[in-house]
């Protein structure tokens, strides 16, 4: 069952996402080597309260965690742990909030100090991708679009796209139908409608596209260990163009400002 949202309750989801992005800019601020990931799930949790909101991710399923942090190889659903971040390595970080009874959800994949030239075009094909799904979402185009738009640029690009993981409709739910699968044909799959709301999220793998579940239960990683980039934006879909209702702005706000110092 997909559920249509009216535009007060996208202004809602809207202030969730919000929410999200700002988080997300208060962990931009913190990535560095040396600090771990539950560091950064402290701060998560600490900001998404003390700004009226729930963490969505926190005991959903059993989630122990605030974040999924995700490093190098690990694809998503990664549990933050105390092992230092090192330079070089990336990070994946997803993150969900409950506000006003609706959830956001958005996951951007941070390099930690200086990555490798080879790593950083990975994580610049996998955002960029995340556009081209984006400019699909609009009502009167399909599912297949979506994920056709996203799969033919990484694939392009020499990268592969991981099947088994896909992005859902979000709501008072976190995970709402429909599922938004990242590779497709074009014109195939559901029939996109003004006030669908959808989690469109990549996960682009450097070597083969197959994962697997580690003993933990929960984190997913590249079969061949080789890096896997994750970015993540909720949007509604609209006549004309998407609406994106989450945003990387404080992220990059961050990240420009580290960038110039």
């Amino acid at each position: 069952m997909i559920y249509l949202k009216t535009d007060e309750e996208i202004e809602l989801l809207r202030a969730s996402n919000i929410l999200v992005a700002k988080t997300l800019g208060e962990i931009a601020k913190a990535v560095k080597p040396g600090v771990t990931t539950k560091k950064l799930d402290k701060i998560a949790e600490e900001f998404i309260r003390d700004n009226g909101g729930i963490p969505g991710f926190l005991g959903y399923q059993g989630f122990p965690n605030t974040l999924c942090t995700s490093v190098n190889e690990q694809v998503v659903h990664g549990i933050p742990n105390d092992i230092p971040l090192k330079e070089g390595d990336v990070v994946s970080v997803d993150c969900g909030v409950l506000l006003n009874e609706f959830y956001g959800d958005s996951a951007y994949t941070f390099g930690v100090g200086e990555i490798s030239k080879e790593v950083a075009m990975l994580l610049q094909s996998t955002k960029e991708s995340l556009y081209k799904g984006i400019e699909n979402a609009i009502a009167g185009k399909r599912l297949g679009d979506i994920g056709n738009a996203i799969q033919k640029y990484n694939e392009a690009n020499g990268y592969t796209v991981v099947r088994e993981m896909v992005g859902h409709g979000v709501g008072r739910h976190l995970h709402e139908s429909p599922e938004v699968p990242n590779y497709g044909r074009k014109g195939s799959g559901t029939l996109l409608k003004p006030g669908m709301v959808l989690a469109i999220e990549p996960m682009i793998n450097l070597g083969k596209r197959n994962i697997v579940q580690e003993n933990d239960g929960w984190t997913i990683r590249t079969i061949d260990k080789k890096v896997s980039a994750h970015f993540e934006h909720t949007v509604a879909v609209r006549k004309n163009e998407a609406d994106i209702l989450s945003s990387f702005k404080f992220v990059e706000e961050v990240l420009t400002l580290q960038s110039e110092n």
